[in-house]
């Protein structure tokens, strides 16, 4: 049986902490040959998220600059117009991107916000970009709707282990993500879940973040691994950041444990280095957000991107449709 075919939900904790164990060049070289199974190792997809409406959210996550329970110095703002998102949409195609991905910092949409939302994901399709939001907890009904709109993507992160989770957040439940995400599948939408590391987490917090999302009944589409920006005035400020090898080390277990999942380097990328980078893409990440804002905080510019691509060589994977050109088989 090759990499290729071998797709589990029944990892066990003891199984992935000895990937984590592993010696660092033996699993990315077991990473590599996964991603060389069932990707092109030079092709990334590239996406851009826009925040649609920032500010004022209810939860109490610690990580976050948006939250109005936090006291991050960030200036509130309502729903954006659809012409602001169409024009944004537009010129993120023009820089490359395949996917645009709408955030907007509420706890879950009202039917009237969402019918907004829905003009903004007809309007984006319109342009033949691939489309993703991320708007808190849904209904089985709103998810129905967002379908029938044609959404392709819904990102919805798991963010931590079920065992830290409580430390990060109290005003929704683990169980909560779980059932929103169910929510997404059972309406046939891709989801987008994954996680953030450096936020004070154990290694085993890590081993059971991507076990919850390697056991979950289909693995998630893309899996965005984000490392904690800090933010000051938020509650994880000042905590002890996670260092490049075992950021590297997540993304290799990530890849194997998921084999034919998009795994996104998401936020955190402006305090990565090159080859920090560089490595990540080796242990199989094969997507990044690409612009110089992710939602409130600071992305590496395009430029920038770009002649890091150039140094590696790597191509920007235009779409998943186009599966010659960024997948083998």
């Amino acid at each position: 049986m090759s990499d290729k075919s071998i797709l589990r939900h029944d990892w066990s904790k003891q199984e992935i902490s000895a990937l984590f164990d592993l010696p660092f060049n033996d699993l990315l070289f077991r990473a590599q040959s996964i991603h060389r199974a069932n990707f092109d190792p030079n092709q990334v997809q590239i996406s851009t998220l826009l925040s649609i409406k920032t500010g004022a959210c209810p939860e109490d996550c610690g990580y976050c600059s948006q939250s109005a329970k936090n006291d991050a110095e960030i200036e509130r703002e309502r729903l954006l117009p659809l012409e602001e998102v169409i024009e944004k949409a537009t010129v993120a195609k023009e820089n490359g991107a395949s996917r645009f991905c709408m955030g907007a910092a509420w706890r879950n949409p009202t039917d009237k916000n969402l019918d907004k939302v829905i003009d903004m994901v007809v309007a984006v399709k319109g342009l033949g970009l691939e489309t993703c939001v991320t708007l808190g907890m849904l209904t089985d009904e709103q998810t129905r709707r967002l379908k029938k709109a044609g959404l392709d993507y819904y990102n919805h992160n798991l963010d931590t282990s079920p065992e830290y989770y409580g430390d990060i957040i109290t005003t929704r439940t683990f169980q909560d993500r779980l059932d929103t995400l169910k929510h997404v599948r059972d309406a046939d939408i891709n989801v987008c879940s994954g996680g953030i590391l450096g936020m004070g987490e154990k290694q085993t917090d890590r081993v059971s973040l991507l076990q919850q999302l390697a056991n979950l009944p289909k693995h998630p589409d893309s899996v965005p691994i984000n490392m904690l920006v800090q933010v000051e005035g938020t509650p994880l400020h000042g905590t002890e950041e996670i260092g490049p090898l075992d950021f590297i080390r997540s993304i290799a277990v990530a890849r194997i444990t998921m084999p034919e999942s998009v795994v996104r380097l998401s936020a955190g990328r402006a305090e990565m280095s090159d080859e920090t980078q560089a490595l990540c893409f080796l242990a199989g990440a094969n997507s990044i957000f690409y612009g110089d804002r992710l939602l409130t905080t600071d992305n590496p510019d395009e430029n920038h991107d770009q002649q890091l691509f150039k140094k590696l060589g790597i191509n920007n994977c235009e779409d998943r449709s186009r599966q010659a050109t960024c997948a083998y088989g």
